[in-house]
């Protein structure tokens, strides 16, 4: 058993990281705030986000009266995780950069640095999610497997982006907001004088795409491969396109000329085709099942999955969308096939299927492919019932 005194809190600038950072230093720990540099390149209008950024974080430790260092991981965050984000747009896929910067980046490489070279023995953030150790980490204890828990808002629960999260680095990592409520969290940092920091929009979308749209900033890294949009029910050209790398499953499209509103259905890598759907609930965009790379699970697999072979959780694979009932089976080369208790719309190569109980996050796994459509499924019935006539 290790006693938990020194604790690095990474500090963003926004007010879920300052709160964080001023309940640990209210009950008792020595706090080291660290703003992580992950990101620097200008923006369209030639600011630096991460300057103004670091701006609020040393206001905030000012404030609350703990130091704050600044660590520059944009080096690794290029290696680790926009160049595989740029990979995986070339081939057709829709990666999520917030699970992977948690994975490679806050939970790993912030973590090696907080606890080899800042002597921390944990680490915090403001993410909205629990640990089986609770908000308090008094001891460590070496090896003690940890299970990472929904937020007690659920409104806010972020367990979907640490699903990914390594089960070394959960053992040491304290969530403080996990059992609170995003305005009690604001009441905090108002009573606390931090109303500049309550004020402040909140940060959404890609930080380093900005206020830019995603085409023109990914035809920056991306050679453009112009293809077809094609109609799924009638097999027409409705249109052209840069390349399927602009385009992720669901999306509309605004085709010049039309004036009907088309929906990304599919992508074809080889003939660089979209085919797109003429409504937004049209049933190509809708699949039950999915198939997934192997999961990565981060307490332990499941015993039931692997002993018989099948396993009933929760799904999902956007944040925020309501969990879906879900049987897992593994498949071939420890790969999942997910079977929905309803269709879901656009479930999209590259995202992470999230998997859960009730209270429990239980890992993920990116996804492969979805299965056949409800527009496939029933065009291979009318097809099989046509030849059996």
């Amino acid at each position: 058993m290790i006693p938990v005194r020194k604790v690095v809190c990474g500090i963003s600038g926004g007010v879920d990281s300052s709160v964080a950072a001023l309940l640990l230093k209210k009950k008792g720990y020595d706090v080291l705030g660290v703003f992580m540099r992950n990101w620097d390149i200008a923006d369209e209008t030639g600011h630096c986000s991460a300057d103004r950024d670091k701006d609020d974080a040393e206001y905030v430790c000012q404030r609350i009266g703990i130091p704050l260092q600044e660590v520059n991981f944009v080096r690794h965050y290029w290696n680790e995780v926009f160049s595989e984000l740029i990979e995986d747009y070339q081939n057709g896929l829709t990666p999520n950069p917030d699970i992977l910067c948690n994975k490679s980046i806050k939970f790993s490489i912030f973590y090696d640095h907080a606890t080899k070279n800042l002597g921390a023995d944990a680490i915090a953030t403001g993410h909205y999610a629990r640990t089986s150790f609770g908000e308090d980490l008094k001891y460590y204890q070496e090896n003690k497997r940890v299970r990472l828990l929904k937020a007690f808002d659920a409104g806010k629960d972020q367990t979907f982006f640490l699903s990914q999260v390594p089960q070394k680095s959960l053992q040491r990592t304290l969530f403080p907001l996990g059992g609170m409520t995003k305005n009690l969290v604001k009441k905090i940092a108002l009573h606390a004088g931090l109303n500049h920091i309550v004020k402040k929009k909140e940060s959404t979308g890609i930080c380093f795409i900005g206020k830019r749209n995603f085409q023109d900033f990914i035809k920056d890294y991306v050679k453009p491969k112009p293809g077809n949009f094609v109609d799924i029910e009638t097999g027409k050209v409705v249109g052209t396109h840069a390349g399927i790398h602009c385009w992720t499953i669901g999306q509309r499209c605004h085709i010049s000329g039309l004036h009907t509103a088309y929906f990304v259905a599919d992508k074809d890598m080889k003939t660089q085709n979209i085919l797109v759907a003429p409504s937004t609930n049209h049933r190509s965009l809708f699949s039950q099942t999915v198939l997934t790379n192997p999961p990565y699970w981060i307490h332990s697999p499941p015993d039931q999955l692997y002993q018989e072979n099948t396993f009933d959780c929760y799904f999902r694979f956007q944040h925020g969308k309501p969990l879906v009932k879900c049987t897992l089976t593994v498949s071939h080369k420890n790969c999942l096939i997910v079977s929905l208790e309803e269709p879901l719309r656009a479930l999209t190569p590259g995202q992470f299927a999230v998997f859960y109980t009730e209270e429990e996050c239980l890992g993920s796994a990116r996804i492969i492919r979805p299965g056949l459509s409800l527009w496939s499924l029933n065009y291979n019935i009318c097809k099989a019932q046509n030849l059996s006539k």
